[in-house]
């Protein structure tokens, strides 16, 4: 009974994917901070980055429009600071893998190879 629970527990799968969690949990926090700087720069720049009270008639729209900076400041970190390396890295690596790959032989080379080696097999001695 608790054999297969502790196999479900065990399994690499399982493993990768708590680990992802708590370091995507922990990611999320940098990318947090970092945004709340980015925010107070532009709040530097000109003037309250926190748009909580701006309105349009009797609707609040505010909170809306700054979890919208938030969010596309947060999804620009995330692209150049994640998904762009790894692109480059993953292009590097390919490029570097087609690099030392040696040609497939033609199909001719290889019968000729068999040829060879079915002449050189039945040849007498």
């Amino acid at each position: 009974m608790f054999k297969g629970f502790k196999d479900f527990l065990l399994r690499g799968n399982l493993i990768d994917l708590a680990v992802a969690f708590i370091l995507g949990a922990a990611f999320g926090n940098v990318v947090t901070a970092f945004t709340q700087i980015i925010m107070d720069v532009i709040g530097l720049i000109g003037g309250n980055p926190n748009f909580d009270t701006v309105t349009i008639g009797p609707i609040n729209v505010g909170k809306f429009i700054t979890a919208l900076v938030s969010f596309v400041i947060m999804a620009a970190i995330v692209y150049f600071g994640v998904v762009r390396p790894y692109q480059f890295v993953t292009a590097l690596v390919k490029k570097e893998a087609e690099g030392d790959a040696a040609p497939a032989p033609t199909q001719e080379e290889l019968l000729t190879e068999i040829r060879d080696l079915l002449a050189n097999a039945t040849a007498p001695e």
